[in-house]
Parts: structure tokens; sequence; C-alpha cells
């Protein structure tokens, strides 16, 4: 198979192509129209397209074919779209595009946008946001949801998406670039907890996973899989992935929001960075 064929989409997205498109297309355009003291620089830059290209490489390009025949690369794949592609999304602070973008519709646009605006501070209440990215994980992966899903092209597809956008809404509320002392972002204490606790249960997850005695997972059995490789070692390592993999980005993360409540201390009077700040 030539090599260009495994940047092919394997199921064909008109939707899923249009969106990336749009995103990047977005984002360049404001690049060569923001003043230069607002556009981001270079790391930051490469930073949002890497993330952005790693998502959209493991749902359009031969990748996802062995997402949908292989346990353990489906994994791999919710690993990108739920963590760490949102992780670097959210680290290259998109903030001065999206302001960019905001201050160009007009008001009685952004009047009819404010449910959305509703919806998405009702989401990033750290409970909620924390539930939904946790519970989307074990929403998919309960073995009945987890076999239709794989079987049904609608809801695999609406799996996925699901999994990239909570993915985008919690990596932004914990690296969210504003500070918690002068904003109402969310306190570097509260960051610092909610990673801890997302972490928790996907080990406990995980881990049941890879100890599981029998296939937990038989819908790979049913579409056979991609490679002629066993049973047990396929979960095995899909297990592992949905373990060790989210519990090291956590403490990554935790590192990320301890440095940035580091090299704030001492810059405002009555900080309340660490403790404070809301959702």
């Amino acid at each position: 198979m030539p090599v260009s064929s495994y940047l092919l989409p394997y199921d064909f997205s008109p939707l899923t192509l249009l969106s990336y498109m749009l995103v990047l297309g977005f984002y360049g355009v404001a690049l060569l129209k923001m003043p230069e003291q607002d556009r981001p620089g270079s790391g930051r830059i490469i930073t949002f397209t890497l993330g952005v290209m790693l998502c959209y490489g493991v749902m359009q390009t031969r990748f996802d074919y062995y997402s949908q025949y292989m346990f353990f690369v489906h994994r791999g794949q919710h690993l990108i779209l739920h963590h760490l592609g949102p992780i670097l999304i959210a680290l290259s602070n998109p903030l001065p595009v999206m302001r960019f973008w905001y201050q160009k519709i007009s008001p009685s646009v952004r009047y009819w946008l404010q449910p959305l605006g509703w919806i998405y501070r009702l989401l990033q209440q750290p409970v909620i946001a924390s539930v939904l990215f946790v519970g989307l994980i074990y929403f998919w992966l309960w073995p009945p949801i987890h076999f239709d899903a794989m079987l049904s092209r609608q809801l695999y597809w609406i799996m996925n998406w699901s999994m990239l956008l909570d993915g985008l809404l919690f990596w932004w509320l914990i690296f969210d670039p504003r500070s918690p002392a002068i904003t109402s972002a969310l306190g570097y204490g509260k960051r610092i907890l909610l990673l801890a606790l997302v972490a928790i249960p996907q080990m406990i997850l995980g881990a049941w996973i890879v100890f599981s005695r029998g296939m937990v997972y038989d819908v790979y059995e049913v579409c056979g899989r991609a490679w002629p490789m066993p049973p047990e070692t396929d979960q095995l390592l899909g297990g592992l992935l949905t373990w060790i993999p989210p519990a090291m980005m956590s403490i990554i993360g935790i590192l990320i929001v301890l440095r940035r409540a580091m090299h704030e201390d001492g810059k405002f009077p009555k900080s309340r960075s660490l403790a404070g700040g809301n959702a």
C-alpha cells in the first residue's frame, strides 16, 4: 500500500473535513489581520496547528481504520482526541484569535449567541466539567454501549466528536491563560484538585480492563482485528493506554499549573490565584 494512502480518509466525513478546514482557515486569517503585538509567537502557532492536525489525523486518515478494528488503537485515538490534542490547543492559548473574531461579530448576532454562552458557562462549572470528562470515558467504554458505537457509523462519529469537544472544554478550563487573581478564571488550587480527581477513576477503569480475565469488548471479535494479535494482548494494551498515559497527563498538567501559580506569586498584592477564582 502506498504511503500516501495512509493519509487518505478511511471513512470520509465532509463535515469533519470542513470543520478542520474552517478552524485552520479562521486561525490563519486572524494571524494575518491581527495587530502584531497581539499575534501569538511561532511556538504557540506550531503548538495549535500540531494539536489540530493530531486530532484530524486520528479521525480522517488510515489511523481511523485501525481504531475501528483494534481496541488498543481505539484507545490511542481517544487519548489524542480527549487528552493530547486538546491539551496542545489549550496550551497554545488561542484566546487572542478568538477575541479577534468575537470583535468582528455584530451586536445583534452576539445577542442571538447568548444561549451558547450560558451553556458554555454551565459546562465550565468545575463539578460538571470533571464529571463530564470522566463520565464520557466510562459511558463510551461501557461494554454494551461500546459494542453499539463500534457497529453504528452515526454513533461512532458522535462518540469521537463528543470526546474531542469535551476534551477541549475541560483542558481549556485547566489551562485558561487568564489569571485567577484578576479575573473570574478558576483558581490554580482548584485546577490542581480537578486534575488529581479525574485521574483516579481513569486509573481504576484502566486497571479493571487490564486485569479482567475474560474479554470485555467482544465487538472486535465480531468485526475481526486488523492485525493477527491475540485478543488478550489487544485488551491488555488498550487497558494500559486507558490507565497510564491519562494519569501521566494529569501529573504534567499539575506541574504546568504549579509553574504558572509560582510565576504569578507576588505579582498581585492580594492574590487569590491558588485558592480563589470561579469557573
